[in-house]
């Protein structure tokens, strides 16, 4: 069983989306919900979470890969390069040789590392347009992952996360519901049990088309334009925030499933 957990990424892993006043930074997250359950099975068991919304791949590597190892942890998880791959040009090539460059930095140190491939936006309008380029990368992260013999969460055959009702109000974030999906896949990549529970939500809402529409003004006015004037100013949402958990701590017991 891990003892040392640092969790390495962008908002994904900070655990934007779920919201909680009490957690640091104000989410808790999936990498919140592994520690807790594990926390729970080792008594000496440590977490770290450096991951900060907002961030590029280039950035995570490169500010959070050796804080991370100095740490000498026995399980990372690395999610990276999803907000590379919302910029108008991003070479995905490049970008994976840096991702691999460090997984295979990770894996020398003989920790073992969890890896992520991107989920399947179809039946989003904004991210359908991306599908393309996320295909193309989660083919590249299957393929490090095989390499180099990491454990992987395939978020793309997670169909369940194709339903809005697993997202927060901004479309970009995971709420509650999905980070416990995801913390539910984690673990079971892990081979650890757990009583966490998927949230049974029963048939969608069908939507007129005018109230799809509206819907859809709405989001754009409150989330989409905000996004897109910090683009244009050259600003991150994680701009001013630090780490949530930027040292090994101990993790208080998992609290019931939500």
């Amino acid at each position: 069983m891990s003892k040392r957990l640092v969790a390495l990424g962008d908002s994904f892993t900070e655990g934007v989306g779920d919201d909680d006043p009490a957690a640091p930074n104000g989410v808790r997250g999936w990498a919140d919900r592994v520690a807790e359950q594990l926390a729970a099975r080792e008594p000496d068991f440590r977490y770290a979470n450096l991951a900060i919304r907002g961030k590029l791949l280039p950035q995570i590597l490169g500010e959070q890969l050796e804080p991370a190892l100095a740490m000498a942890p026995d399980l990372l998880t690395l999610y990276a390069g999803g907000n590379d791959l919302m910029r108008p040009k991003v070479d995905i090539d490049a970008l994976v040789d840096d991702y691999e460059a460090a997984v295979a930095k990770i894996r020398a140190t003989g920790a073992e590392l969890v890896l992520f491939t991107g989920v399947d936006g179809v039946e989003d309008a904004l991210f359908r347009r991306m599908r393309g380029r996320v295909a193309i990368y989660n083919e590249f992260v299957r393929a490090i992952a095989t390499r180099h013999g990491a454990h992987l969460v395939d978020m793309w055959a997670m169909r369940q996360l194709r339903d809005r009702r697993y997202w927060a109000p901004d479309r970009l974030h995971l709420n509650a519901y999905g980070h416990t999906e995801v913390a539910i896949a984690v673990l079971a990549a892990l081979g650890v049990e757990h009583p966490l529970e998927g949230a049974e939500l029963g048939p969608r809402e069908v939507l007129s088309p005018a109230a799809r529409r509206s819907q859809n003004v709405q989001w754009a006015r409150k989330h989409a334009l905000p996004w897109v004037r910090r683009r244009l100013r050259g600003e991150s949402s994680g701009d001013a925030l630090t780490a949530k958990r930027p040292t090994l701590e101990p993790v208080a017991s998992a609290p019931l499933p939500r």
